[in-house]
């Protein structure tokens, strides 16, 4: 999906002045919206009813996101559900929450990912991966100029947990995106995400 550029754009370099223009943002039609929440809910009923164990997990990383030319700070609170379809596969679904600080050119933004997985679990740690889909509101830079642009992408997730001490663990998640159209604000096609922190899990059988 097209990225839409809102209300104002400012010249990339910070000793320049700002310039404001308005921007139009075009309503979305909800439809696909629905059936992805439908399509959603009959998998995980399915898979509650198969899954031998599920671990709940929750945590709080650090790293970065870059849209555009600019690398940008992420603080990225994240929680997720997986259950143990086999003995070592897992299906995962995680929410993963990223603020971007405005403490850095451009001001806050917000990106956050649904993502939903497949995976190999044990008892030191897992891996998944699978198809991620985010909405965002995020400051981007081109060569000349910055904005803020809003959407919705679809990408890839992979992610990895490992055990530490008990229910405490270190994660490290990565997204790759597809923002949509260039422009002179966003003008490549991707946005990139990588954060890892520390993370709480607990097993419920």
């Amino acid at each position: 999906m097209t990225p839409i550029l809102l209300s104002e754009e400012w010249p990339a370099s910070p000793h320049c002045s700002r310039v404001s223009e308005d921007g139009e943002r075009d309503d979305e039609n909800d439809r696909p919206a629905d059936l992805l929440g439908d399509g959603f809910a009959l998998v995980l009923s399915v898979v509650a009813t198969q899954a031998e164990a599920s671990e709940l997990n929750a945590g709080i990383s650090l790293g970065w996101i870059q849209a555009g030319t600019a690398t940008r700070l992420a603080v990225s609170p994240h929680a997720g559900i997986s259950w143990r379809i086999k003995r070592d596969v897992l299906f995962r679904l995680h929410d993963l929450f990223s603020v971007v600080p405005p403490i850095q050119i451009g001001g806050a933004g917000v990106y956050n990912s649904a993502i939903v997985a497949l995976g190999y679990g044990g008892d030191n740690g897992d891996l998944s991966a699978g198809p991620s889909i985010a909405i965002y509101f995020m400051p981007a830079c081109g060569r000349a100029l910055c904005g803020h642009v809003t959407g919705m992408a679809a990408g890839a997730h992979a992610q990895t947990n490992a055990a530490v001490a008990g229910p405490l663990g270190v994660s490290m998640s990565a997204n790759v995106d597809w923002v949509g159209g260039s422009s002179l604000v966003l003008p490549g096609y991707v946005s990139v995400l990588v954060v890892a922190g520390p993370v709480l899990r607990w097993i419920v059988k």
